[in-house]
């Protein structure tokens, strides 16, 4: 048997119609030649077929409309205006599937399925945000004396009735956008009522013509940083520089640096006590933050600038520094200040958590012990985050596997990214900045589309060393979508909901 799915042709118009009249059956009728050629006349991708051995025996036919100026919840013959098709719109946003048929002999085949598939690849290549239809539910008249269509609907949902051409359609990721009353007015099997059902275009990207061209796989750079020793503020900028310039040239998106990472600058100050050695290091911030800019300018690359203490009305606060590639800068004060900060620095935890707009998604910023506190991970979910970035600094192996199962476990329930980059060696001039341990790591979700253990890459221990790691948006969007599970989506919100208190 040789099956094949393709485009729709003028001489197919034979075979489509000898398939159409078994298909139909009474209820509707039969496509003209005019009909078909004015369809392909007009949107010739859009129509579908399938051929089984040399013969048309399954169709789709589309239009594209726009729904800023079309009614999608019109009736099926205002939709198709009676056959003339006027509101067929190429520069539109949704696709409008007006026929979908199979011949009864060929069923058994799941030829539909192919069509339907072929309709989504169609929606996703011309960045159209939806499939929408009308359809008919034609085993209601067995129910329509016992129950409204929303209850006959709501059963075929959870499996208590089959219908066949609704069961057929929630099994292709479509769902019931609303009922339609006299949508087919010939259909009494359906009772004139039918669903209108819609499926969105993950992949769809506003105000873009043709198929998005926004990056699908985004390069992170993590640098695992060795505490050393510097002579002068230069020397730590070359340090700096050293690592932009090399990861830079690997192409990557972002570079990010661990917490505290100019920790070093401090040995100076060893003789005061540790705030004001603490507060003496947040005097360079400001300085430290515009040469980082200056780089991520300089060598197209968006870097998370670890974080730096930043002094400010009396207040020692953790901040790390989003400098993006087109010179703006985005700031996240360290939420979640551990008993060690209070106690030898007396810092302060910041109080705003929120996603950053980047040219390669959006981004959250966590800073070590942050990482340890699930309802962070999960407000920053909630508004769209698709990598989260720690930058940590831990002194013993404890404190380390502490933050890496907790970034892995943030991962896998907000379905996205988590990169973590933190120091290795050690500052014997620094007090209280002693040692380091550190394995830096990118973390995904954990499904098919990713690695078995769920660890993209991960960094040799106490190394200094730089991480680069590809990760795919795409295959997030696909997650949220189909995902074995569907952590997201599967919450119990009648239950429980994380809420930002102002």
């Amino acid at each position: 048997m040789d099956i094949n799915l393709r485009l729709l042709s003028k001489k197919d118009y034979a075979d489509l119609k000898k398939s159409m009249t078994e298909a139909y059956q009474g209820v509707g009728d039969v496509w003209t030649r005019d009909n078909i050629v004015d369809l392909l006349d007009m949107f010739p991708e859009g129509q579908l077929c399938v051929e089984v051995n040399g013969h048309v025996v399954a169709c789709a036919l589309s239009l594209i409309l726009d729904s800023k100026k079309t009614n999608i919840y019109d009736s099926y013959y205002e939709i198709i205006d009676d056959g003339k098709f006027s509101k067929h719109d190429y520069d539109g946003d949704t696709l409008y599937g007006i026929e979908v048929f199979v011949h009864p002999e060929y069923r058994s085949l799941r030829l539909g399925r192919r069509l339907y598939d072929g309709r989504k690849e169609l929606c996703e290549n011309m960045n159209l945000k939806s499939i929408v239809a009308g359809g008919r539910i034609p085993n209601y008249y067995n129910y329509a004396d016992e129950m409204s269509p929303r209850v006959y609907i709501e059963k075929v949902k959870r499996k208590e009735i089959y219908d066949p051409t609704l069961t057929f359609q929630l099994s292709n990721d479509f769902h019931v956008k609303k009922i339609l009353k006299h949508y087919l007015p010939e259909d009494d099997e359906s009772r004139e009522f039918a669903t209108l059902l819609e499926w969105n275009n993950i992949y769809y990207e506003p105000d873009t013509r043709s198929i998005s061209t926004s990056k699908q796989t985004i390069r992170l750079g993590l640098v695992q940083w060795q505490m050393r020793q510097f002579k002068n503020l230069e020397e730590f900028y070359d340090q700096i520089e050293f690592f932009v310039d090399t990861v830079s040239d690997y192409g990557t998106d972002f570079i990010m640096f661990p917490e505290f990472f100019n920790s070093p600058l401090m040995s100076p100050y060893n003789d005061l006590p540790e705030r004001m050695a603490m507060e003496k290091l947040a005097e360079h911030t400001k300085e430290i933050k515009q040469r980082i800019m200056q780089f991520a300018v300089s060598y197209n690359v968006n870097i998370i600038a670890g974080s730096m203490p930043l002094f400010e009305r009396g207040k020692l606060y953790n901040v790390s520094y989003l400098c993006h590639r087109n010179g703006h800068v985005d700031q996240f004060r360290k939420v979640h200040i551990t008993p060690n900060e209070s106690k030898y620095y007396g810092m302060v935890g910041g109080s705003e958590v929120k996603v950053f707009d980047t040219d390669c998604g959006k981004v959250g910023l966590l800073i070590c012990y942050d990482v340890e506190f699930p309802e962070l991970g999960r407000i920053l979910a909630d508004q769209g985050m698709q990598i989260l970035f720690v930058p940590f600094m831990t002194d013993t192996q404890n404190g380390y596997i502490r933050v890496r199962h907790c970034a892995q476990a943030r991962a896998i329930e907000n379905e996205c990214y988590v990169a973590i980059a933190g120091s290795v060696g050690n500052l014997p001039r620094v007090n209280n900045m002693d040692i380091q341990y550190s394995q830096s790591a990118v973390f995904t979700p954990s499904d098919f589309a990713f690695p078995n253990n769920a660890i993209k890459a991960e960094a040799t221990p106490n190394t200094e060393m730089v991480l680069i790691a590809d990760v795919d948006l795409y295959a997030l969007r696909d997650l949220h979508e189909y995902g074995t599970v569907k952590t997201l989506k599967d919450r119990r919100k009648d239950l429980y909901e994380v809420n930002v208190l102002k």
